[in-house]
């Protein structure tokens, strides 16, 4: 299981992004989920590292489904029209 740091803003995005993609299990079959439950302060660009944290799965072979997603950054995801794309987990 891959975990969001507490705080996930632009300015750790590029290094948030490079951690979890090197951590991203390889294989094929279920799905990698990402647990957001510390996740306390954050900005569009959390949904940006988890969008392309989906992109390296499905790369993989695998899908992505976030776990405990706060639900300030839900409502990001409904308002950017992605929430179909991370789904629970």
């Amino acid at each position: 299981m891959l975990r969001l740091p507490a705080e996930l803003t632009h300015r750790q995005a590029s290094a948030c992004l490079r951690q979890l993609i090197a951590a991203l299990p390889a294989g094929q079959g279920g799905a990698v989920v990402v647990d957001a439950s510390a996740l306390t302060t954050f900005d569009s660009s959390a949904l940006a590292v988890l969008l392309e944290c989906r992109r390296a799965a499905a790369r993989a072979g695998r899908a992505l489904a976030v776990r405990a997603m706060p639900a300030g950054l839900a409502s990001l995801a409904q308002l950017y029209r992605v929430d179909g794309l991370l789904p629970a987990g």
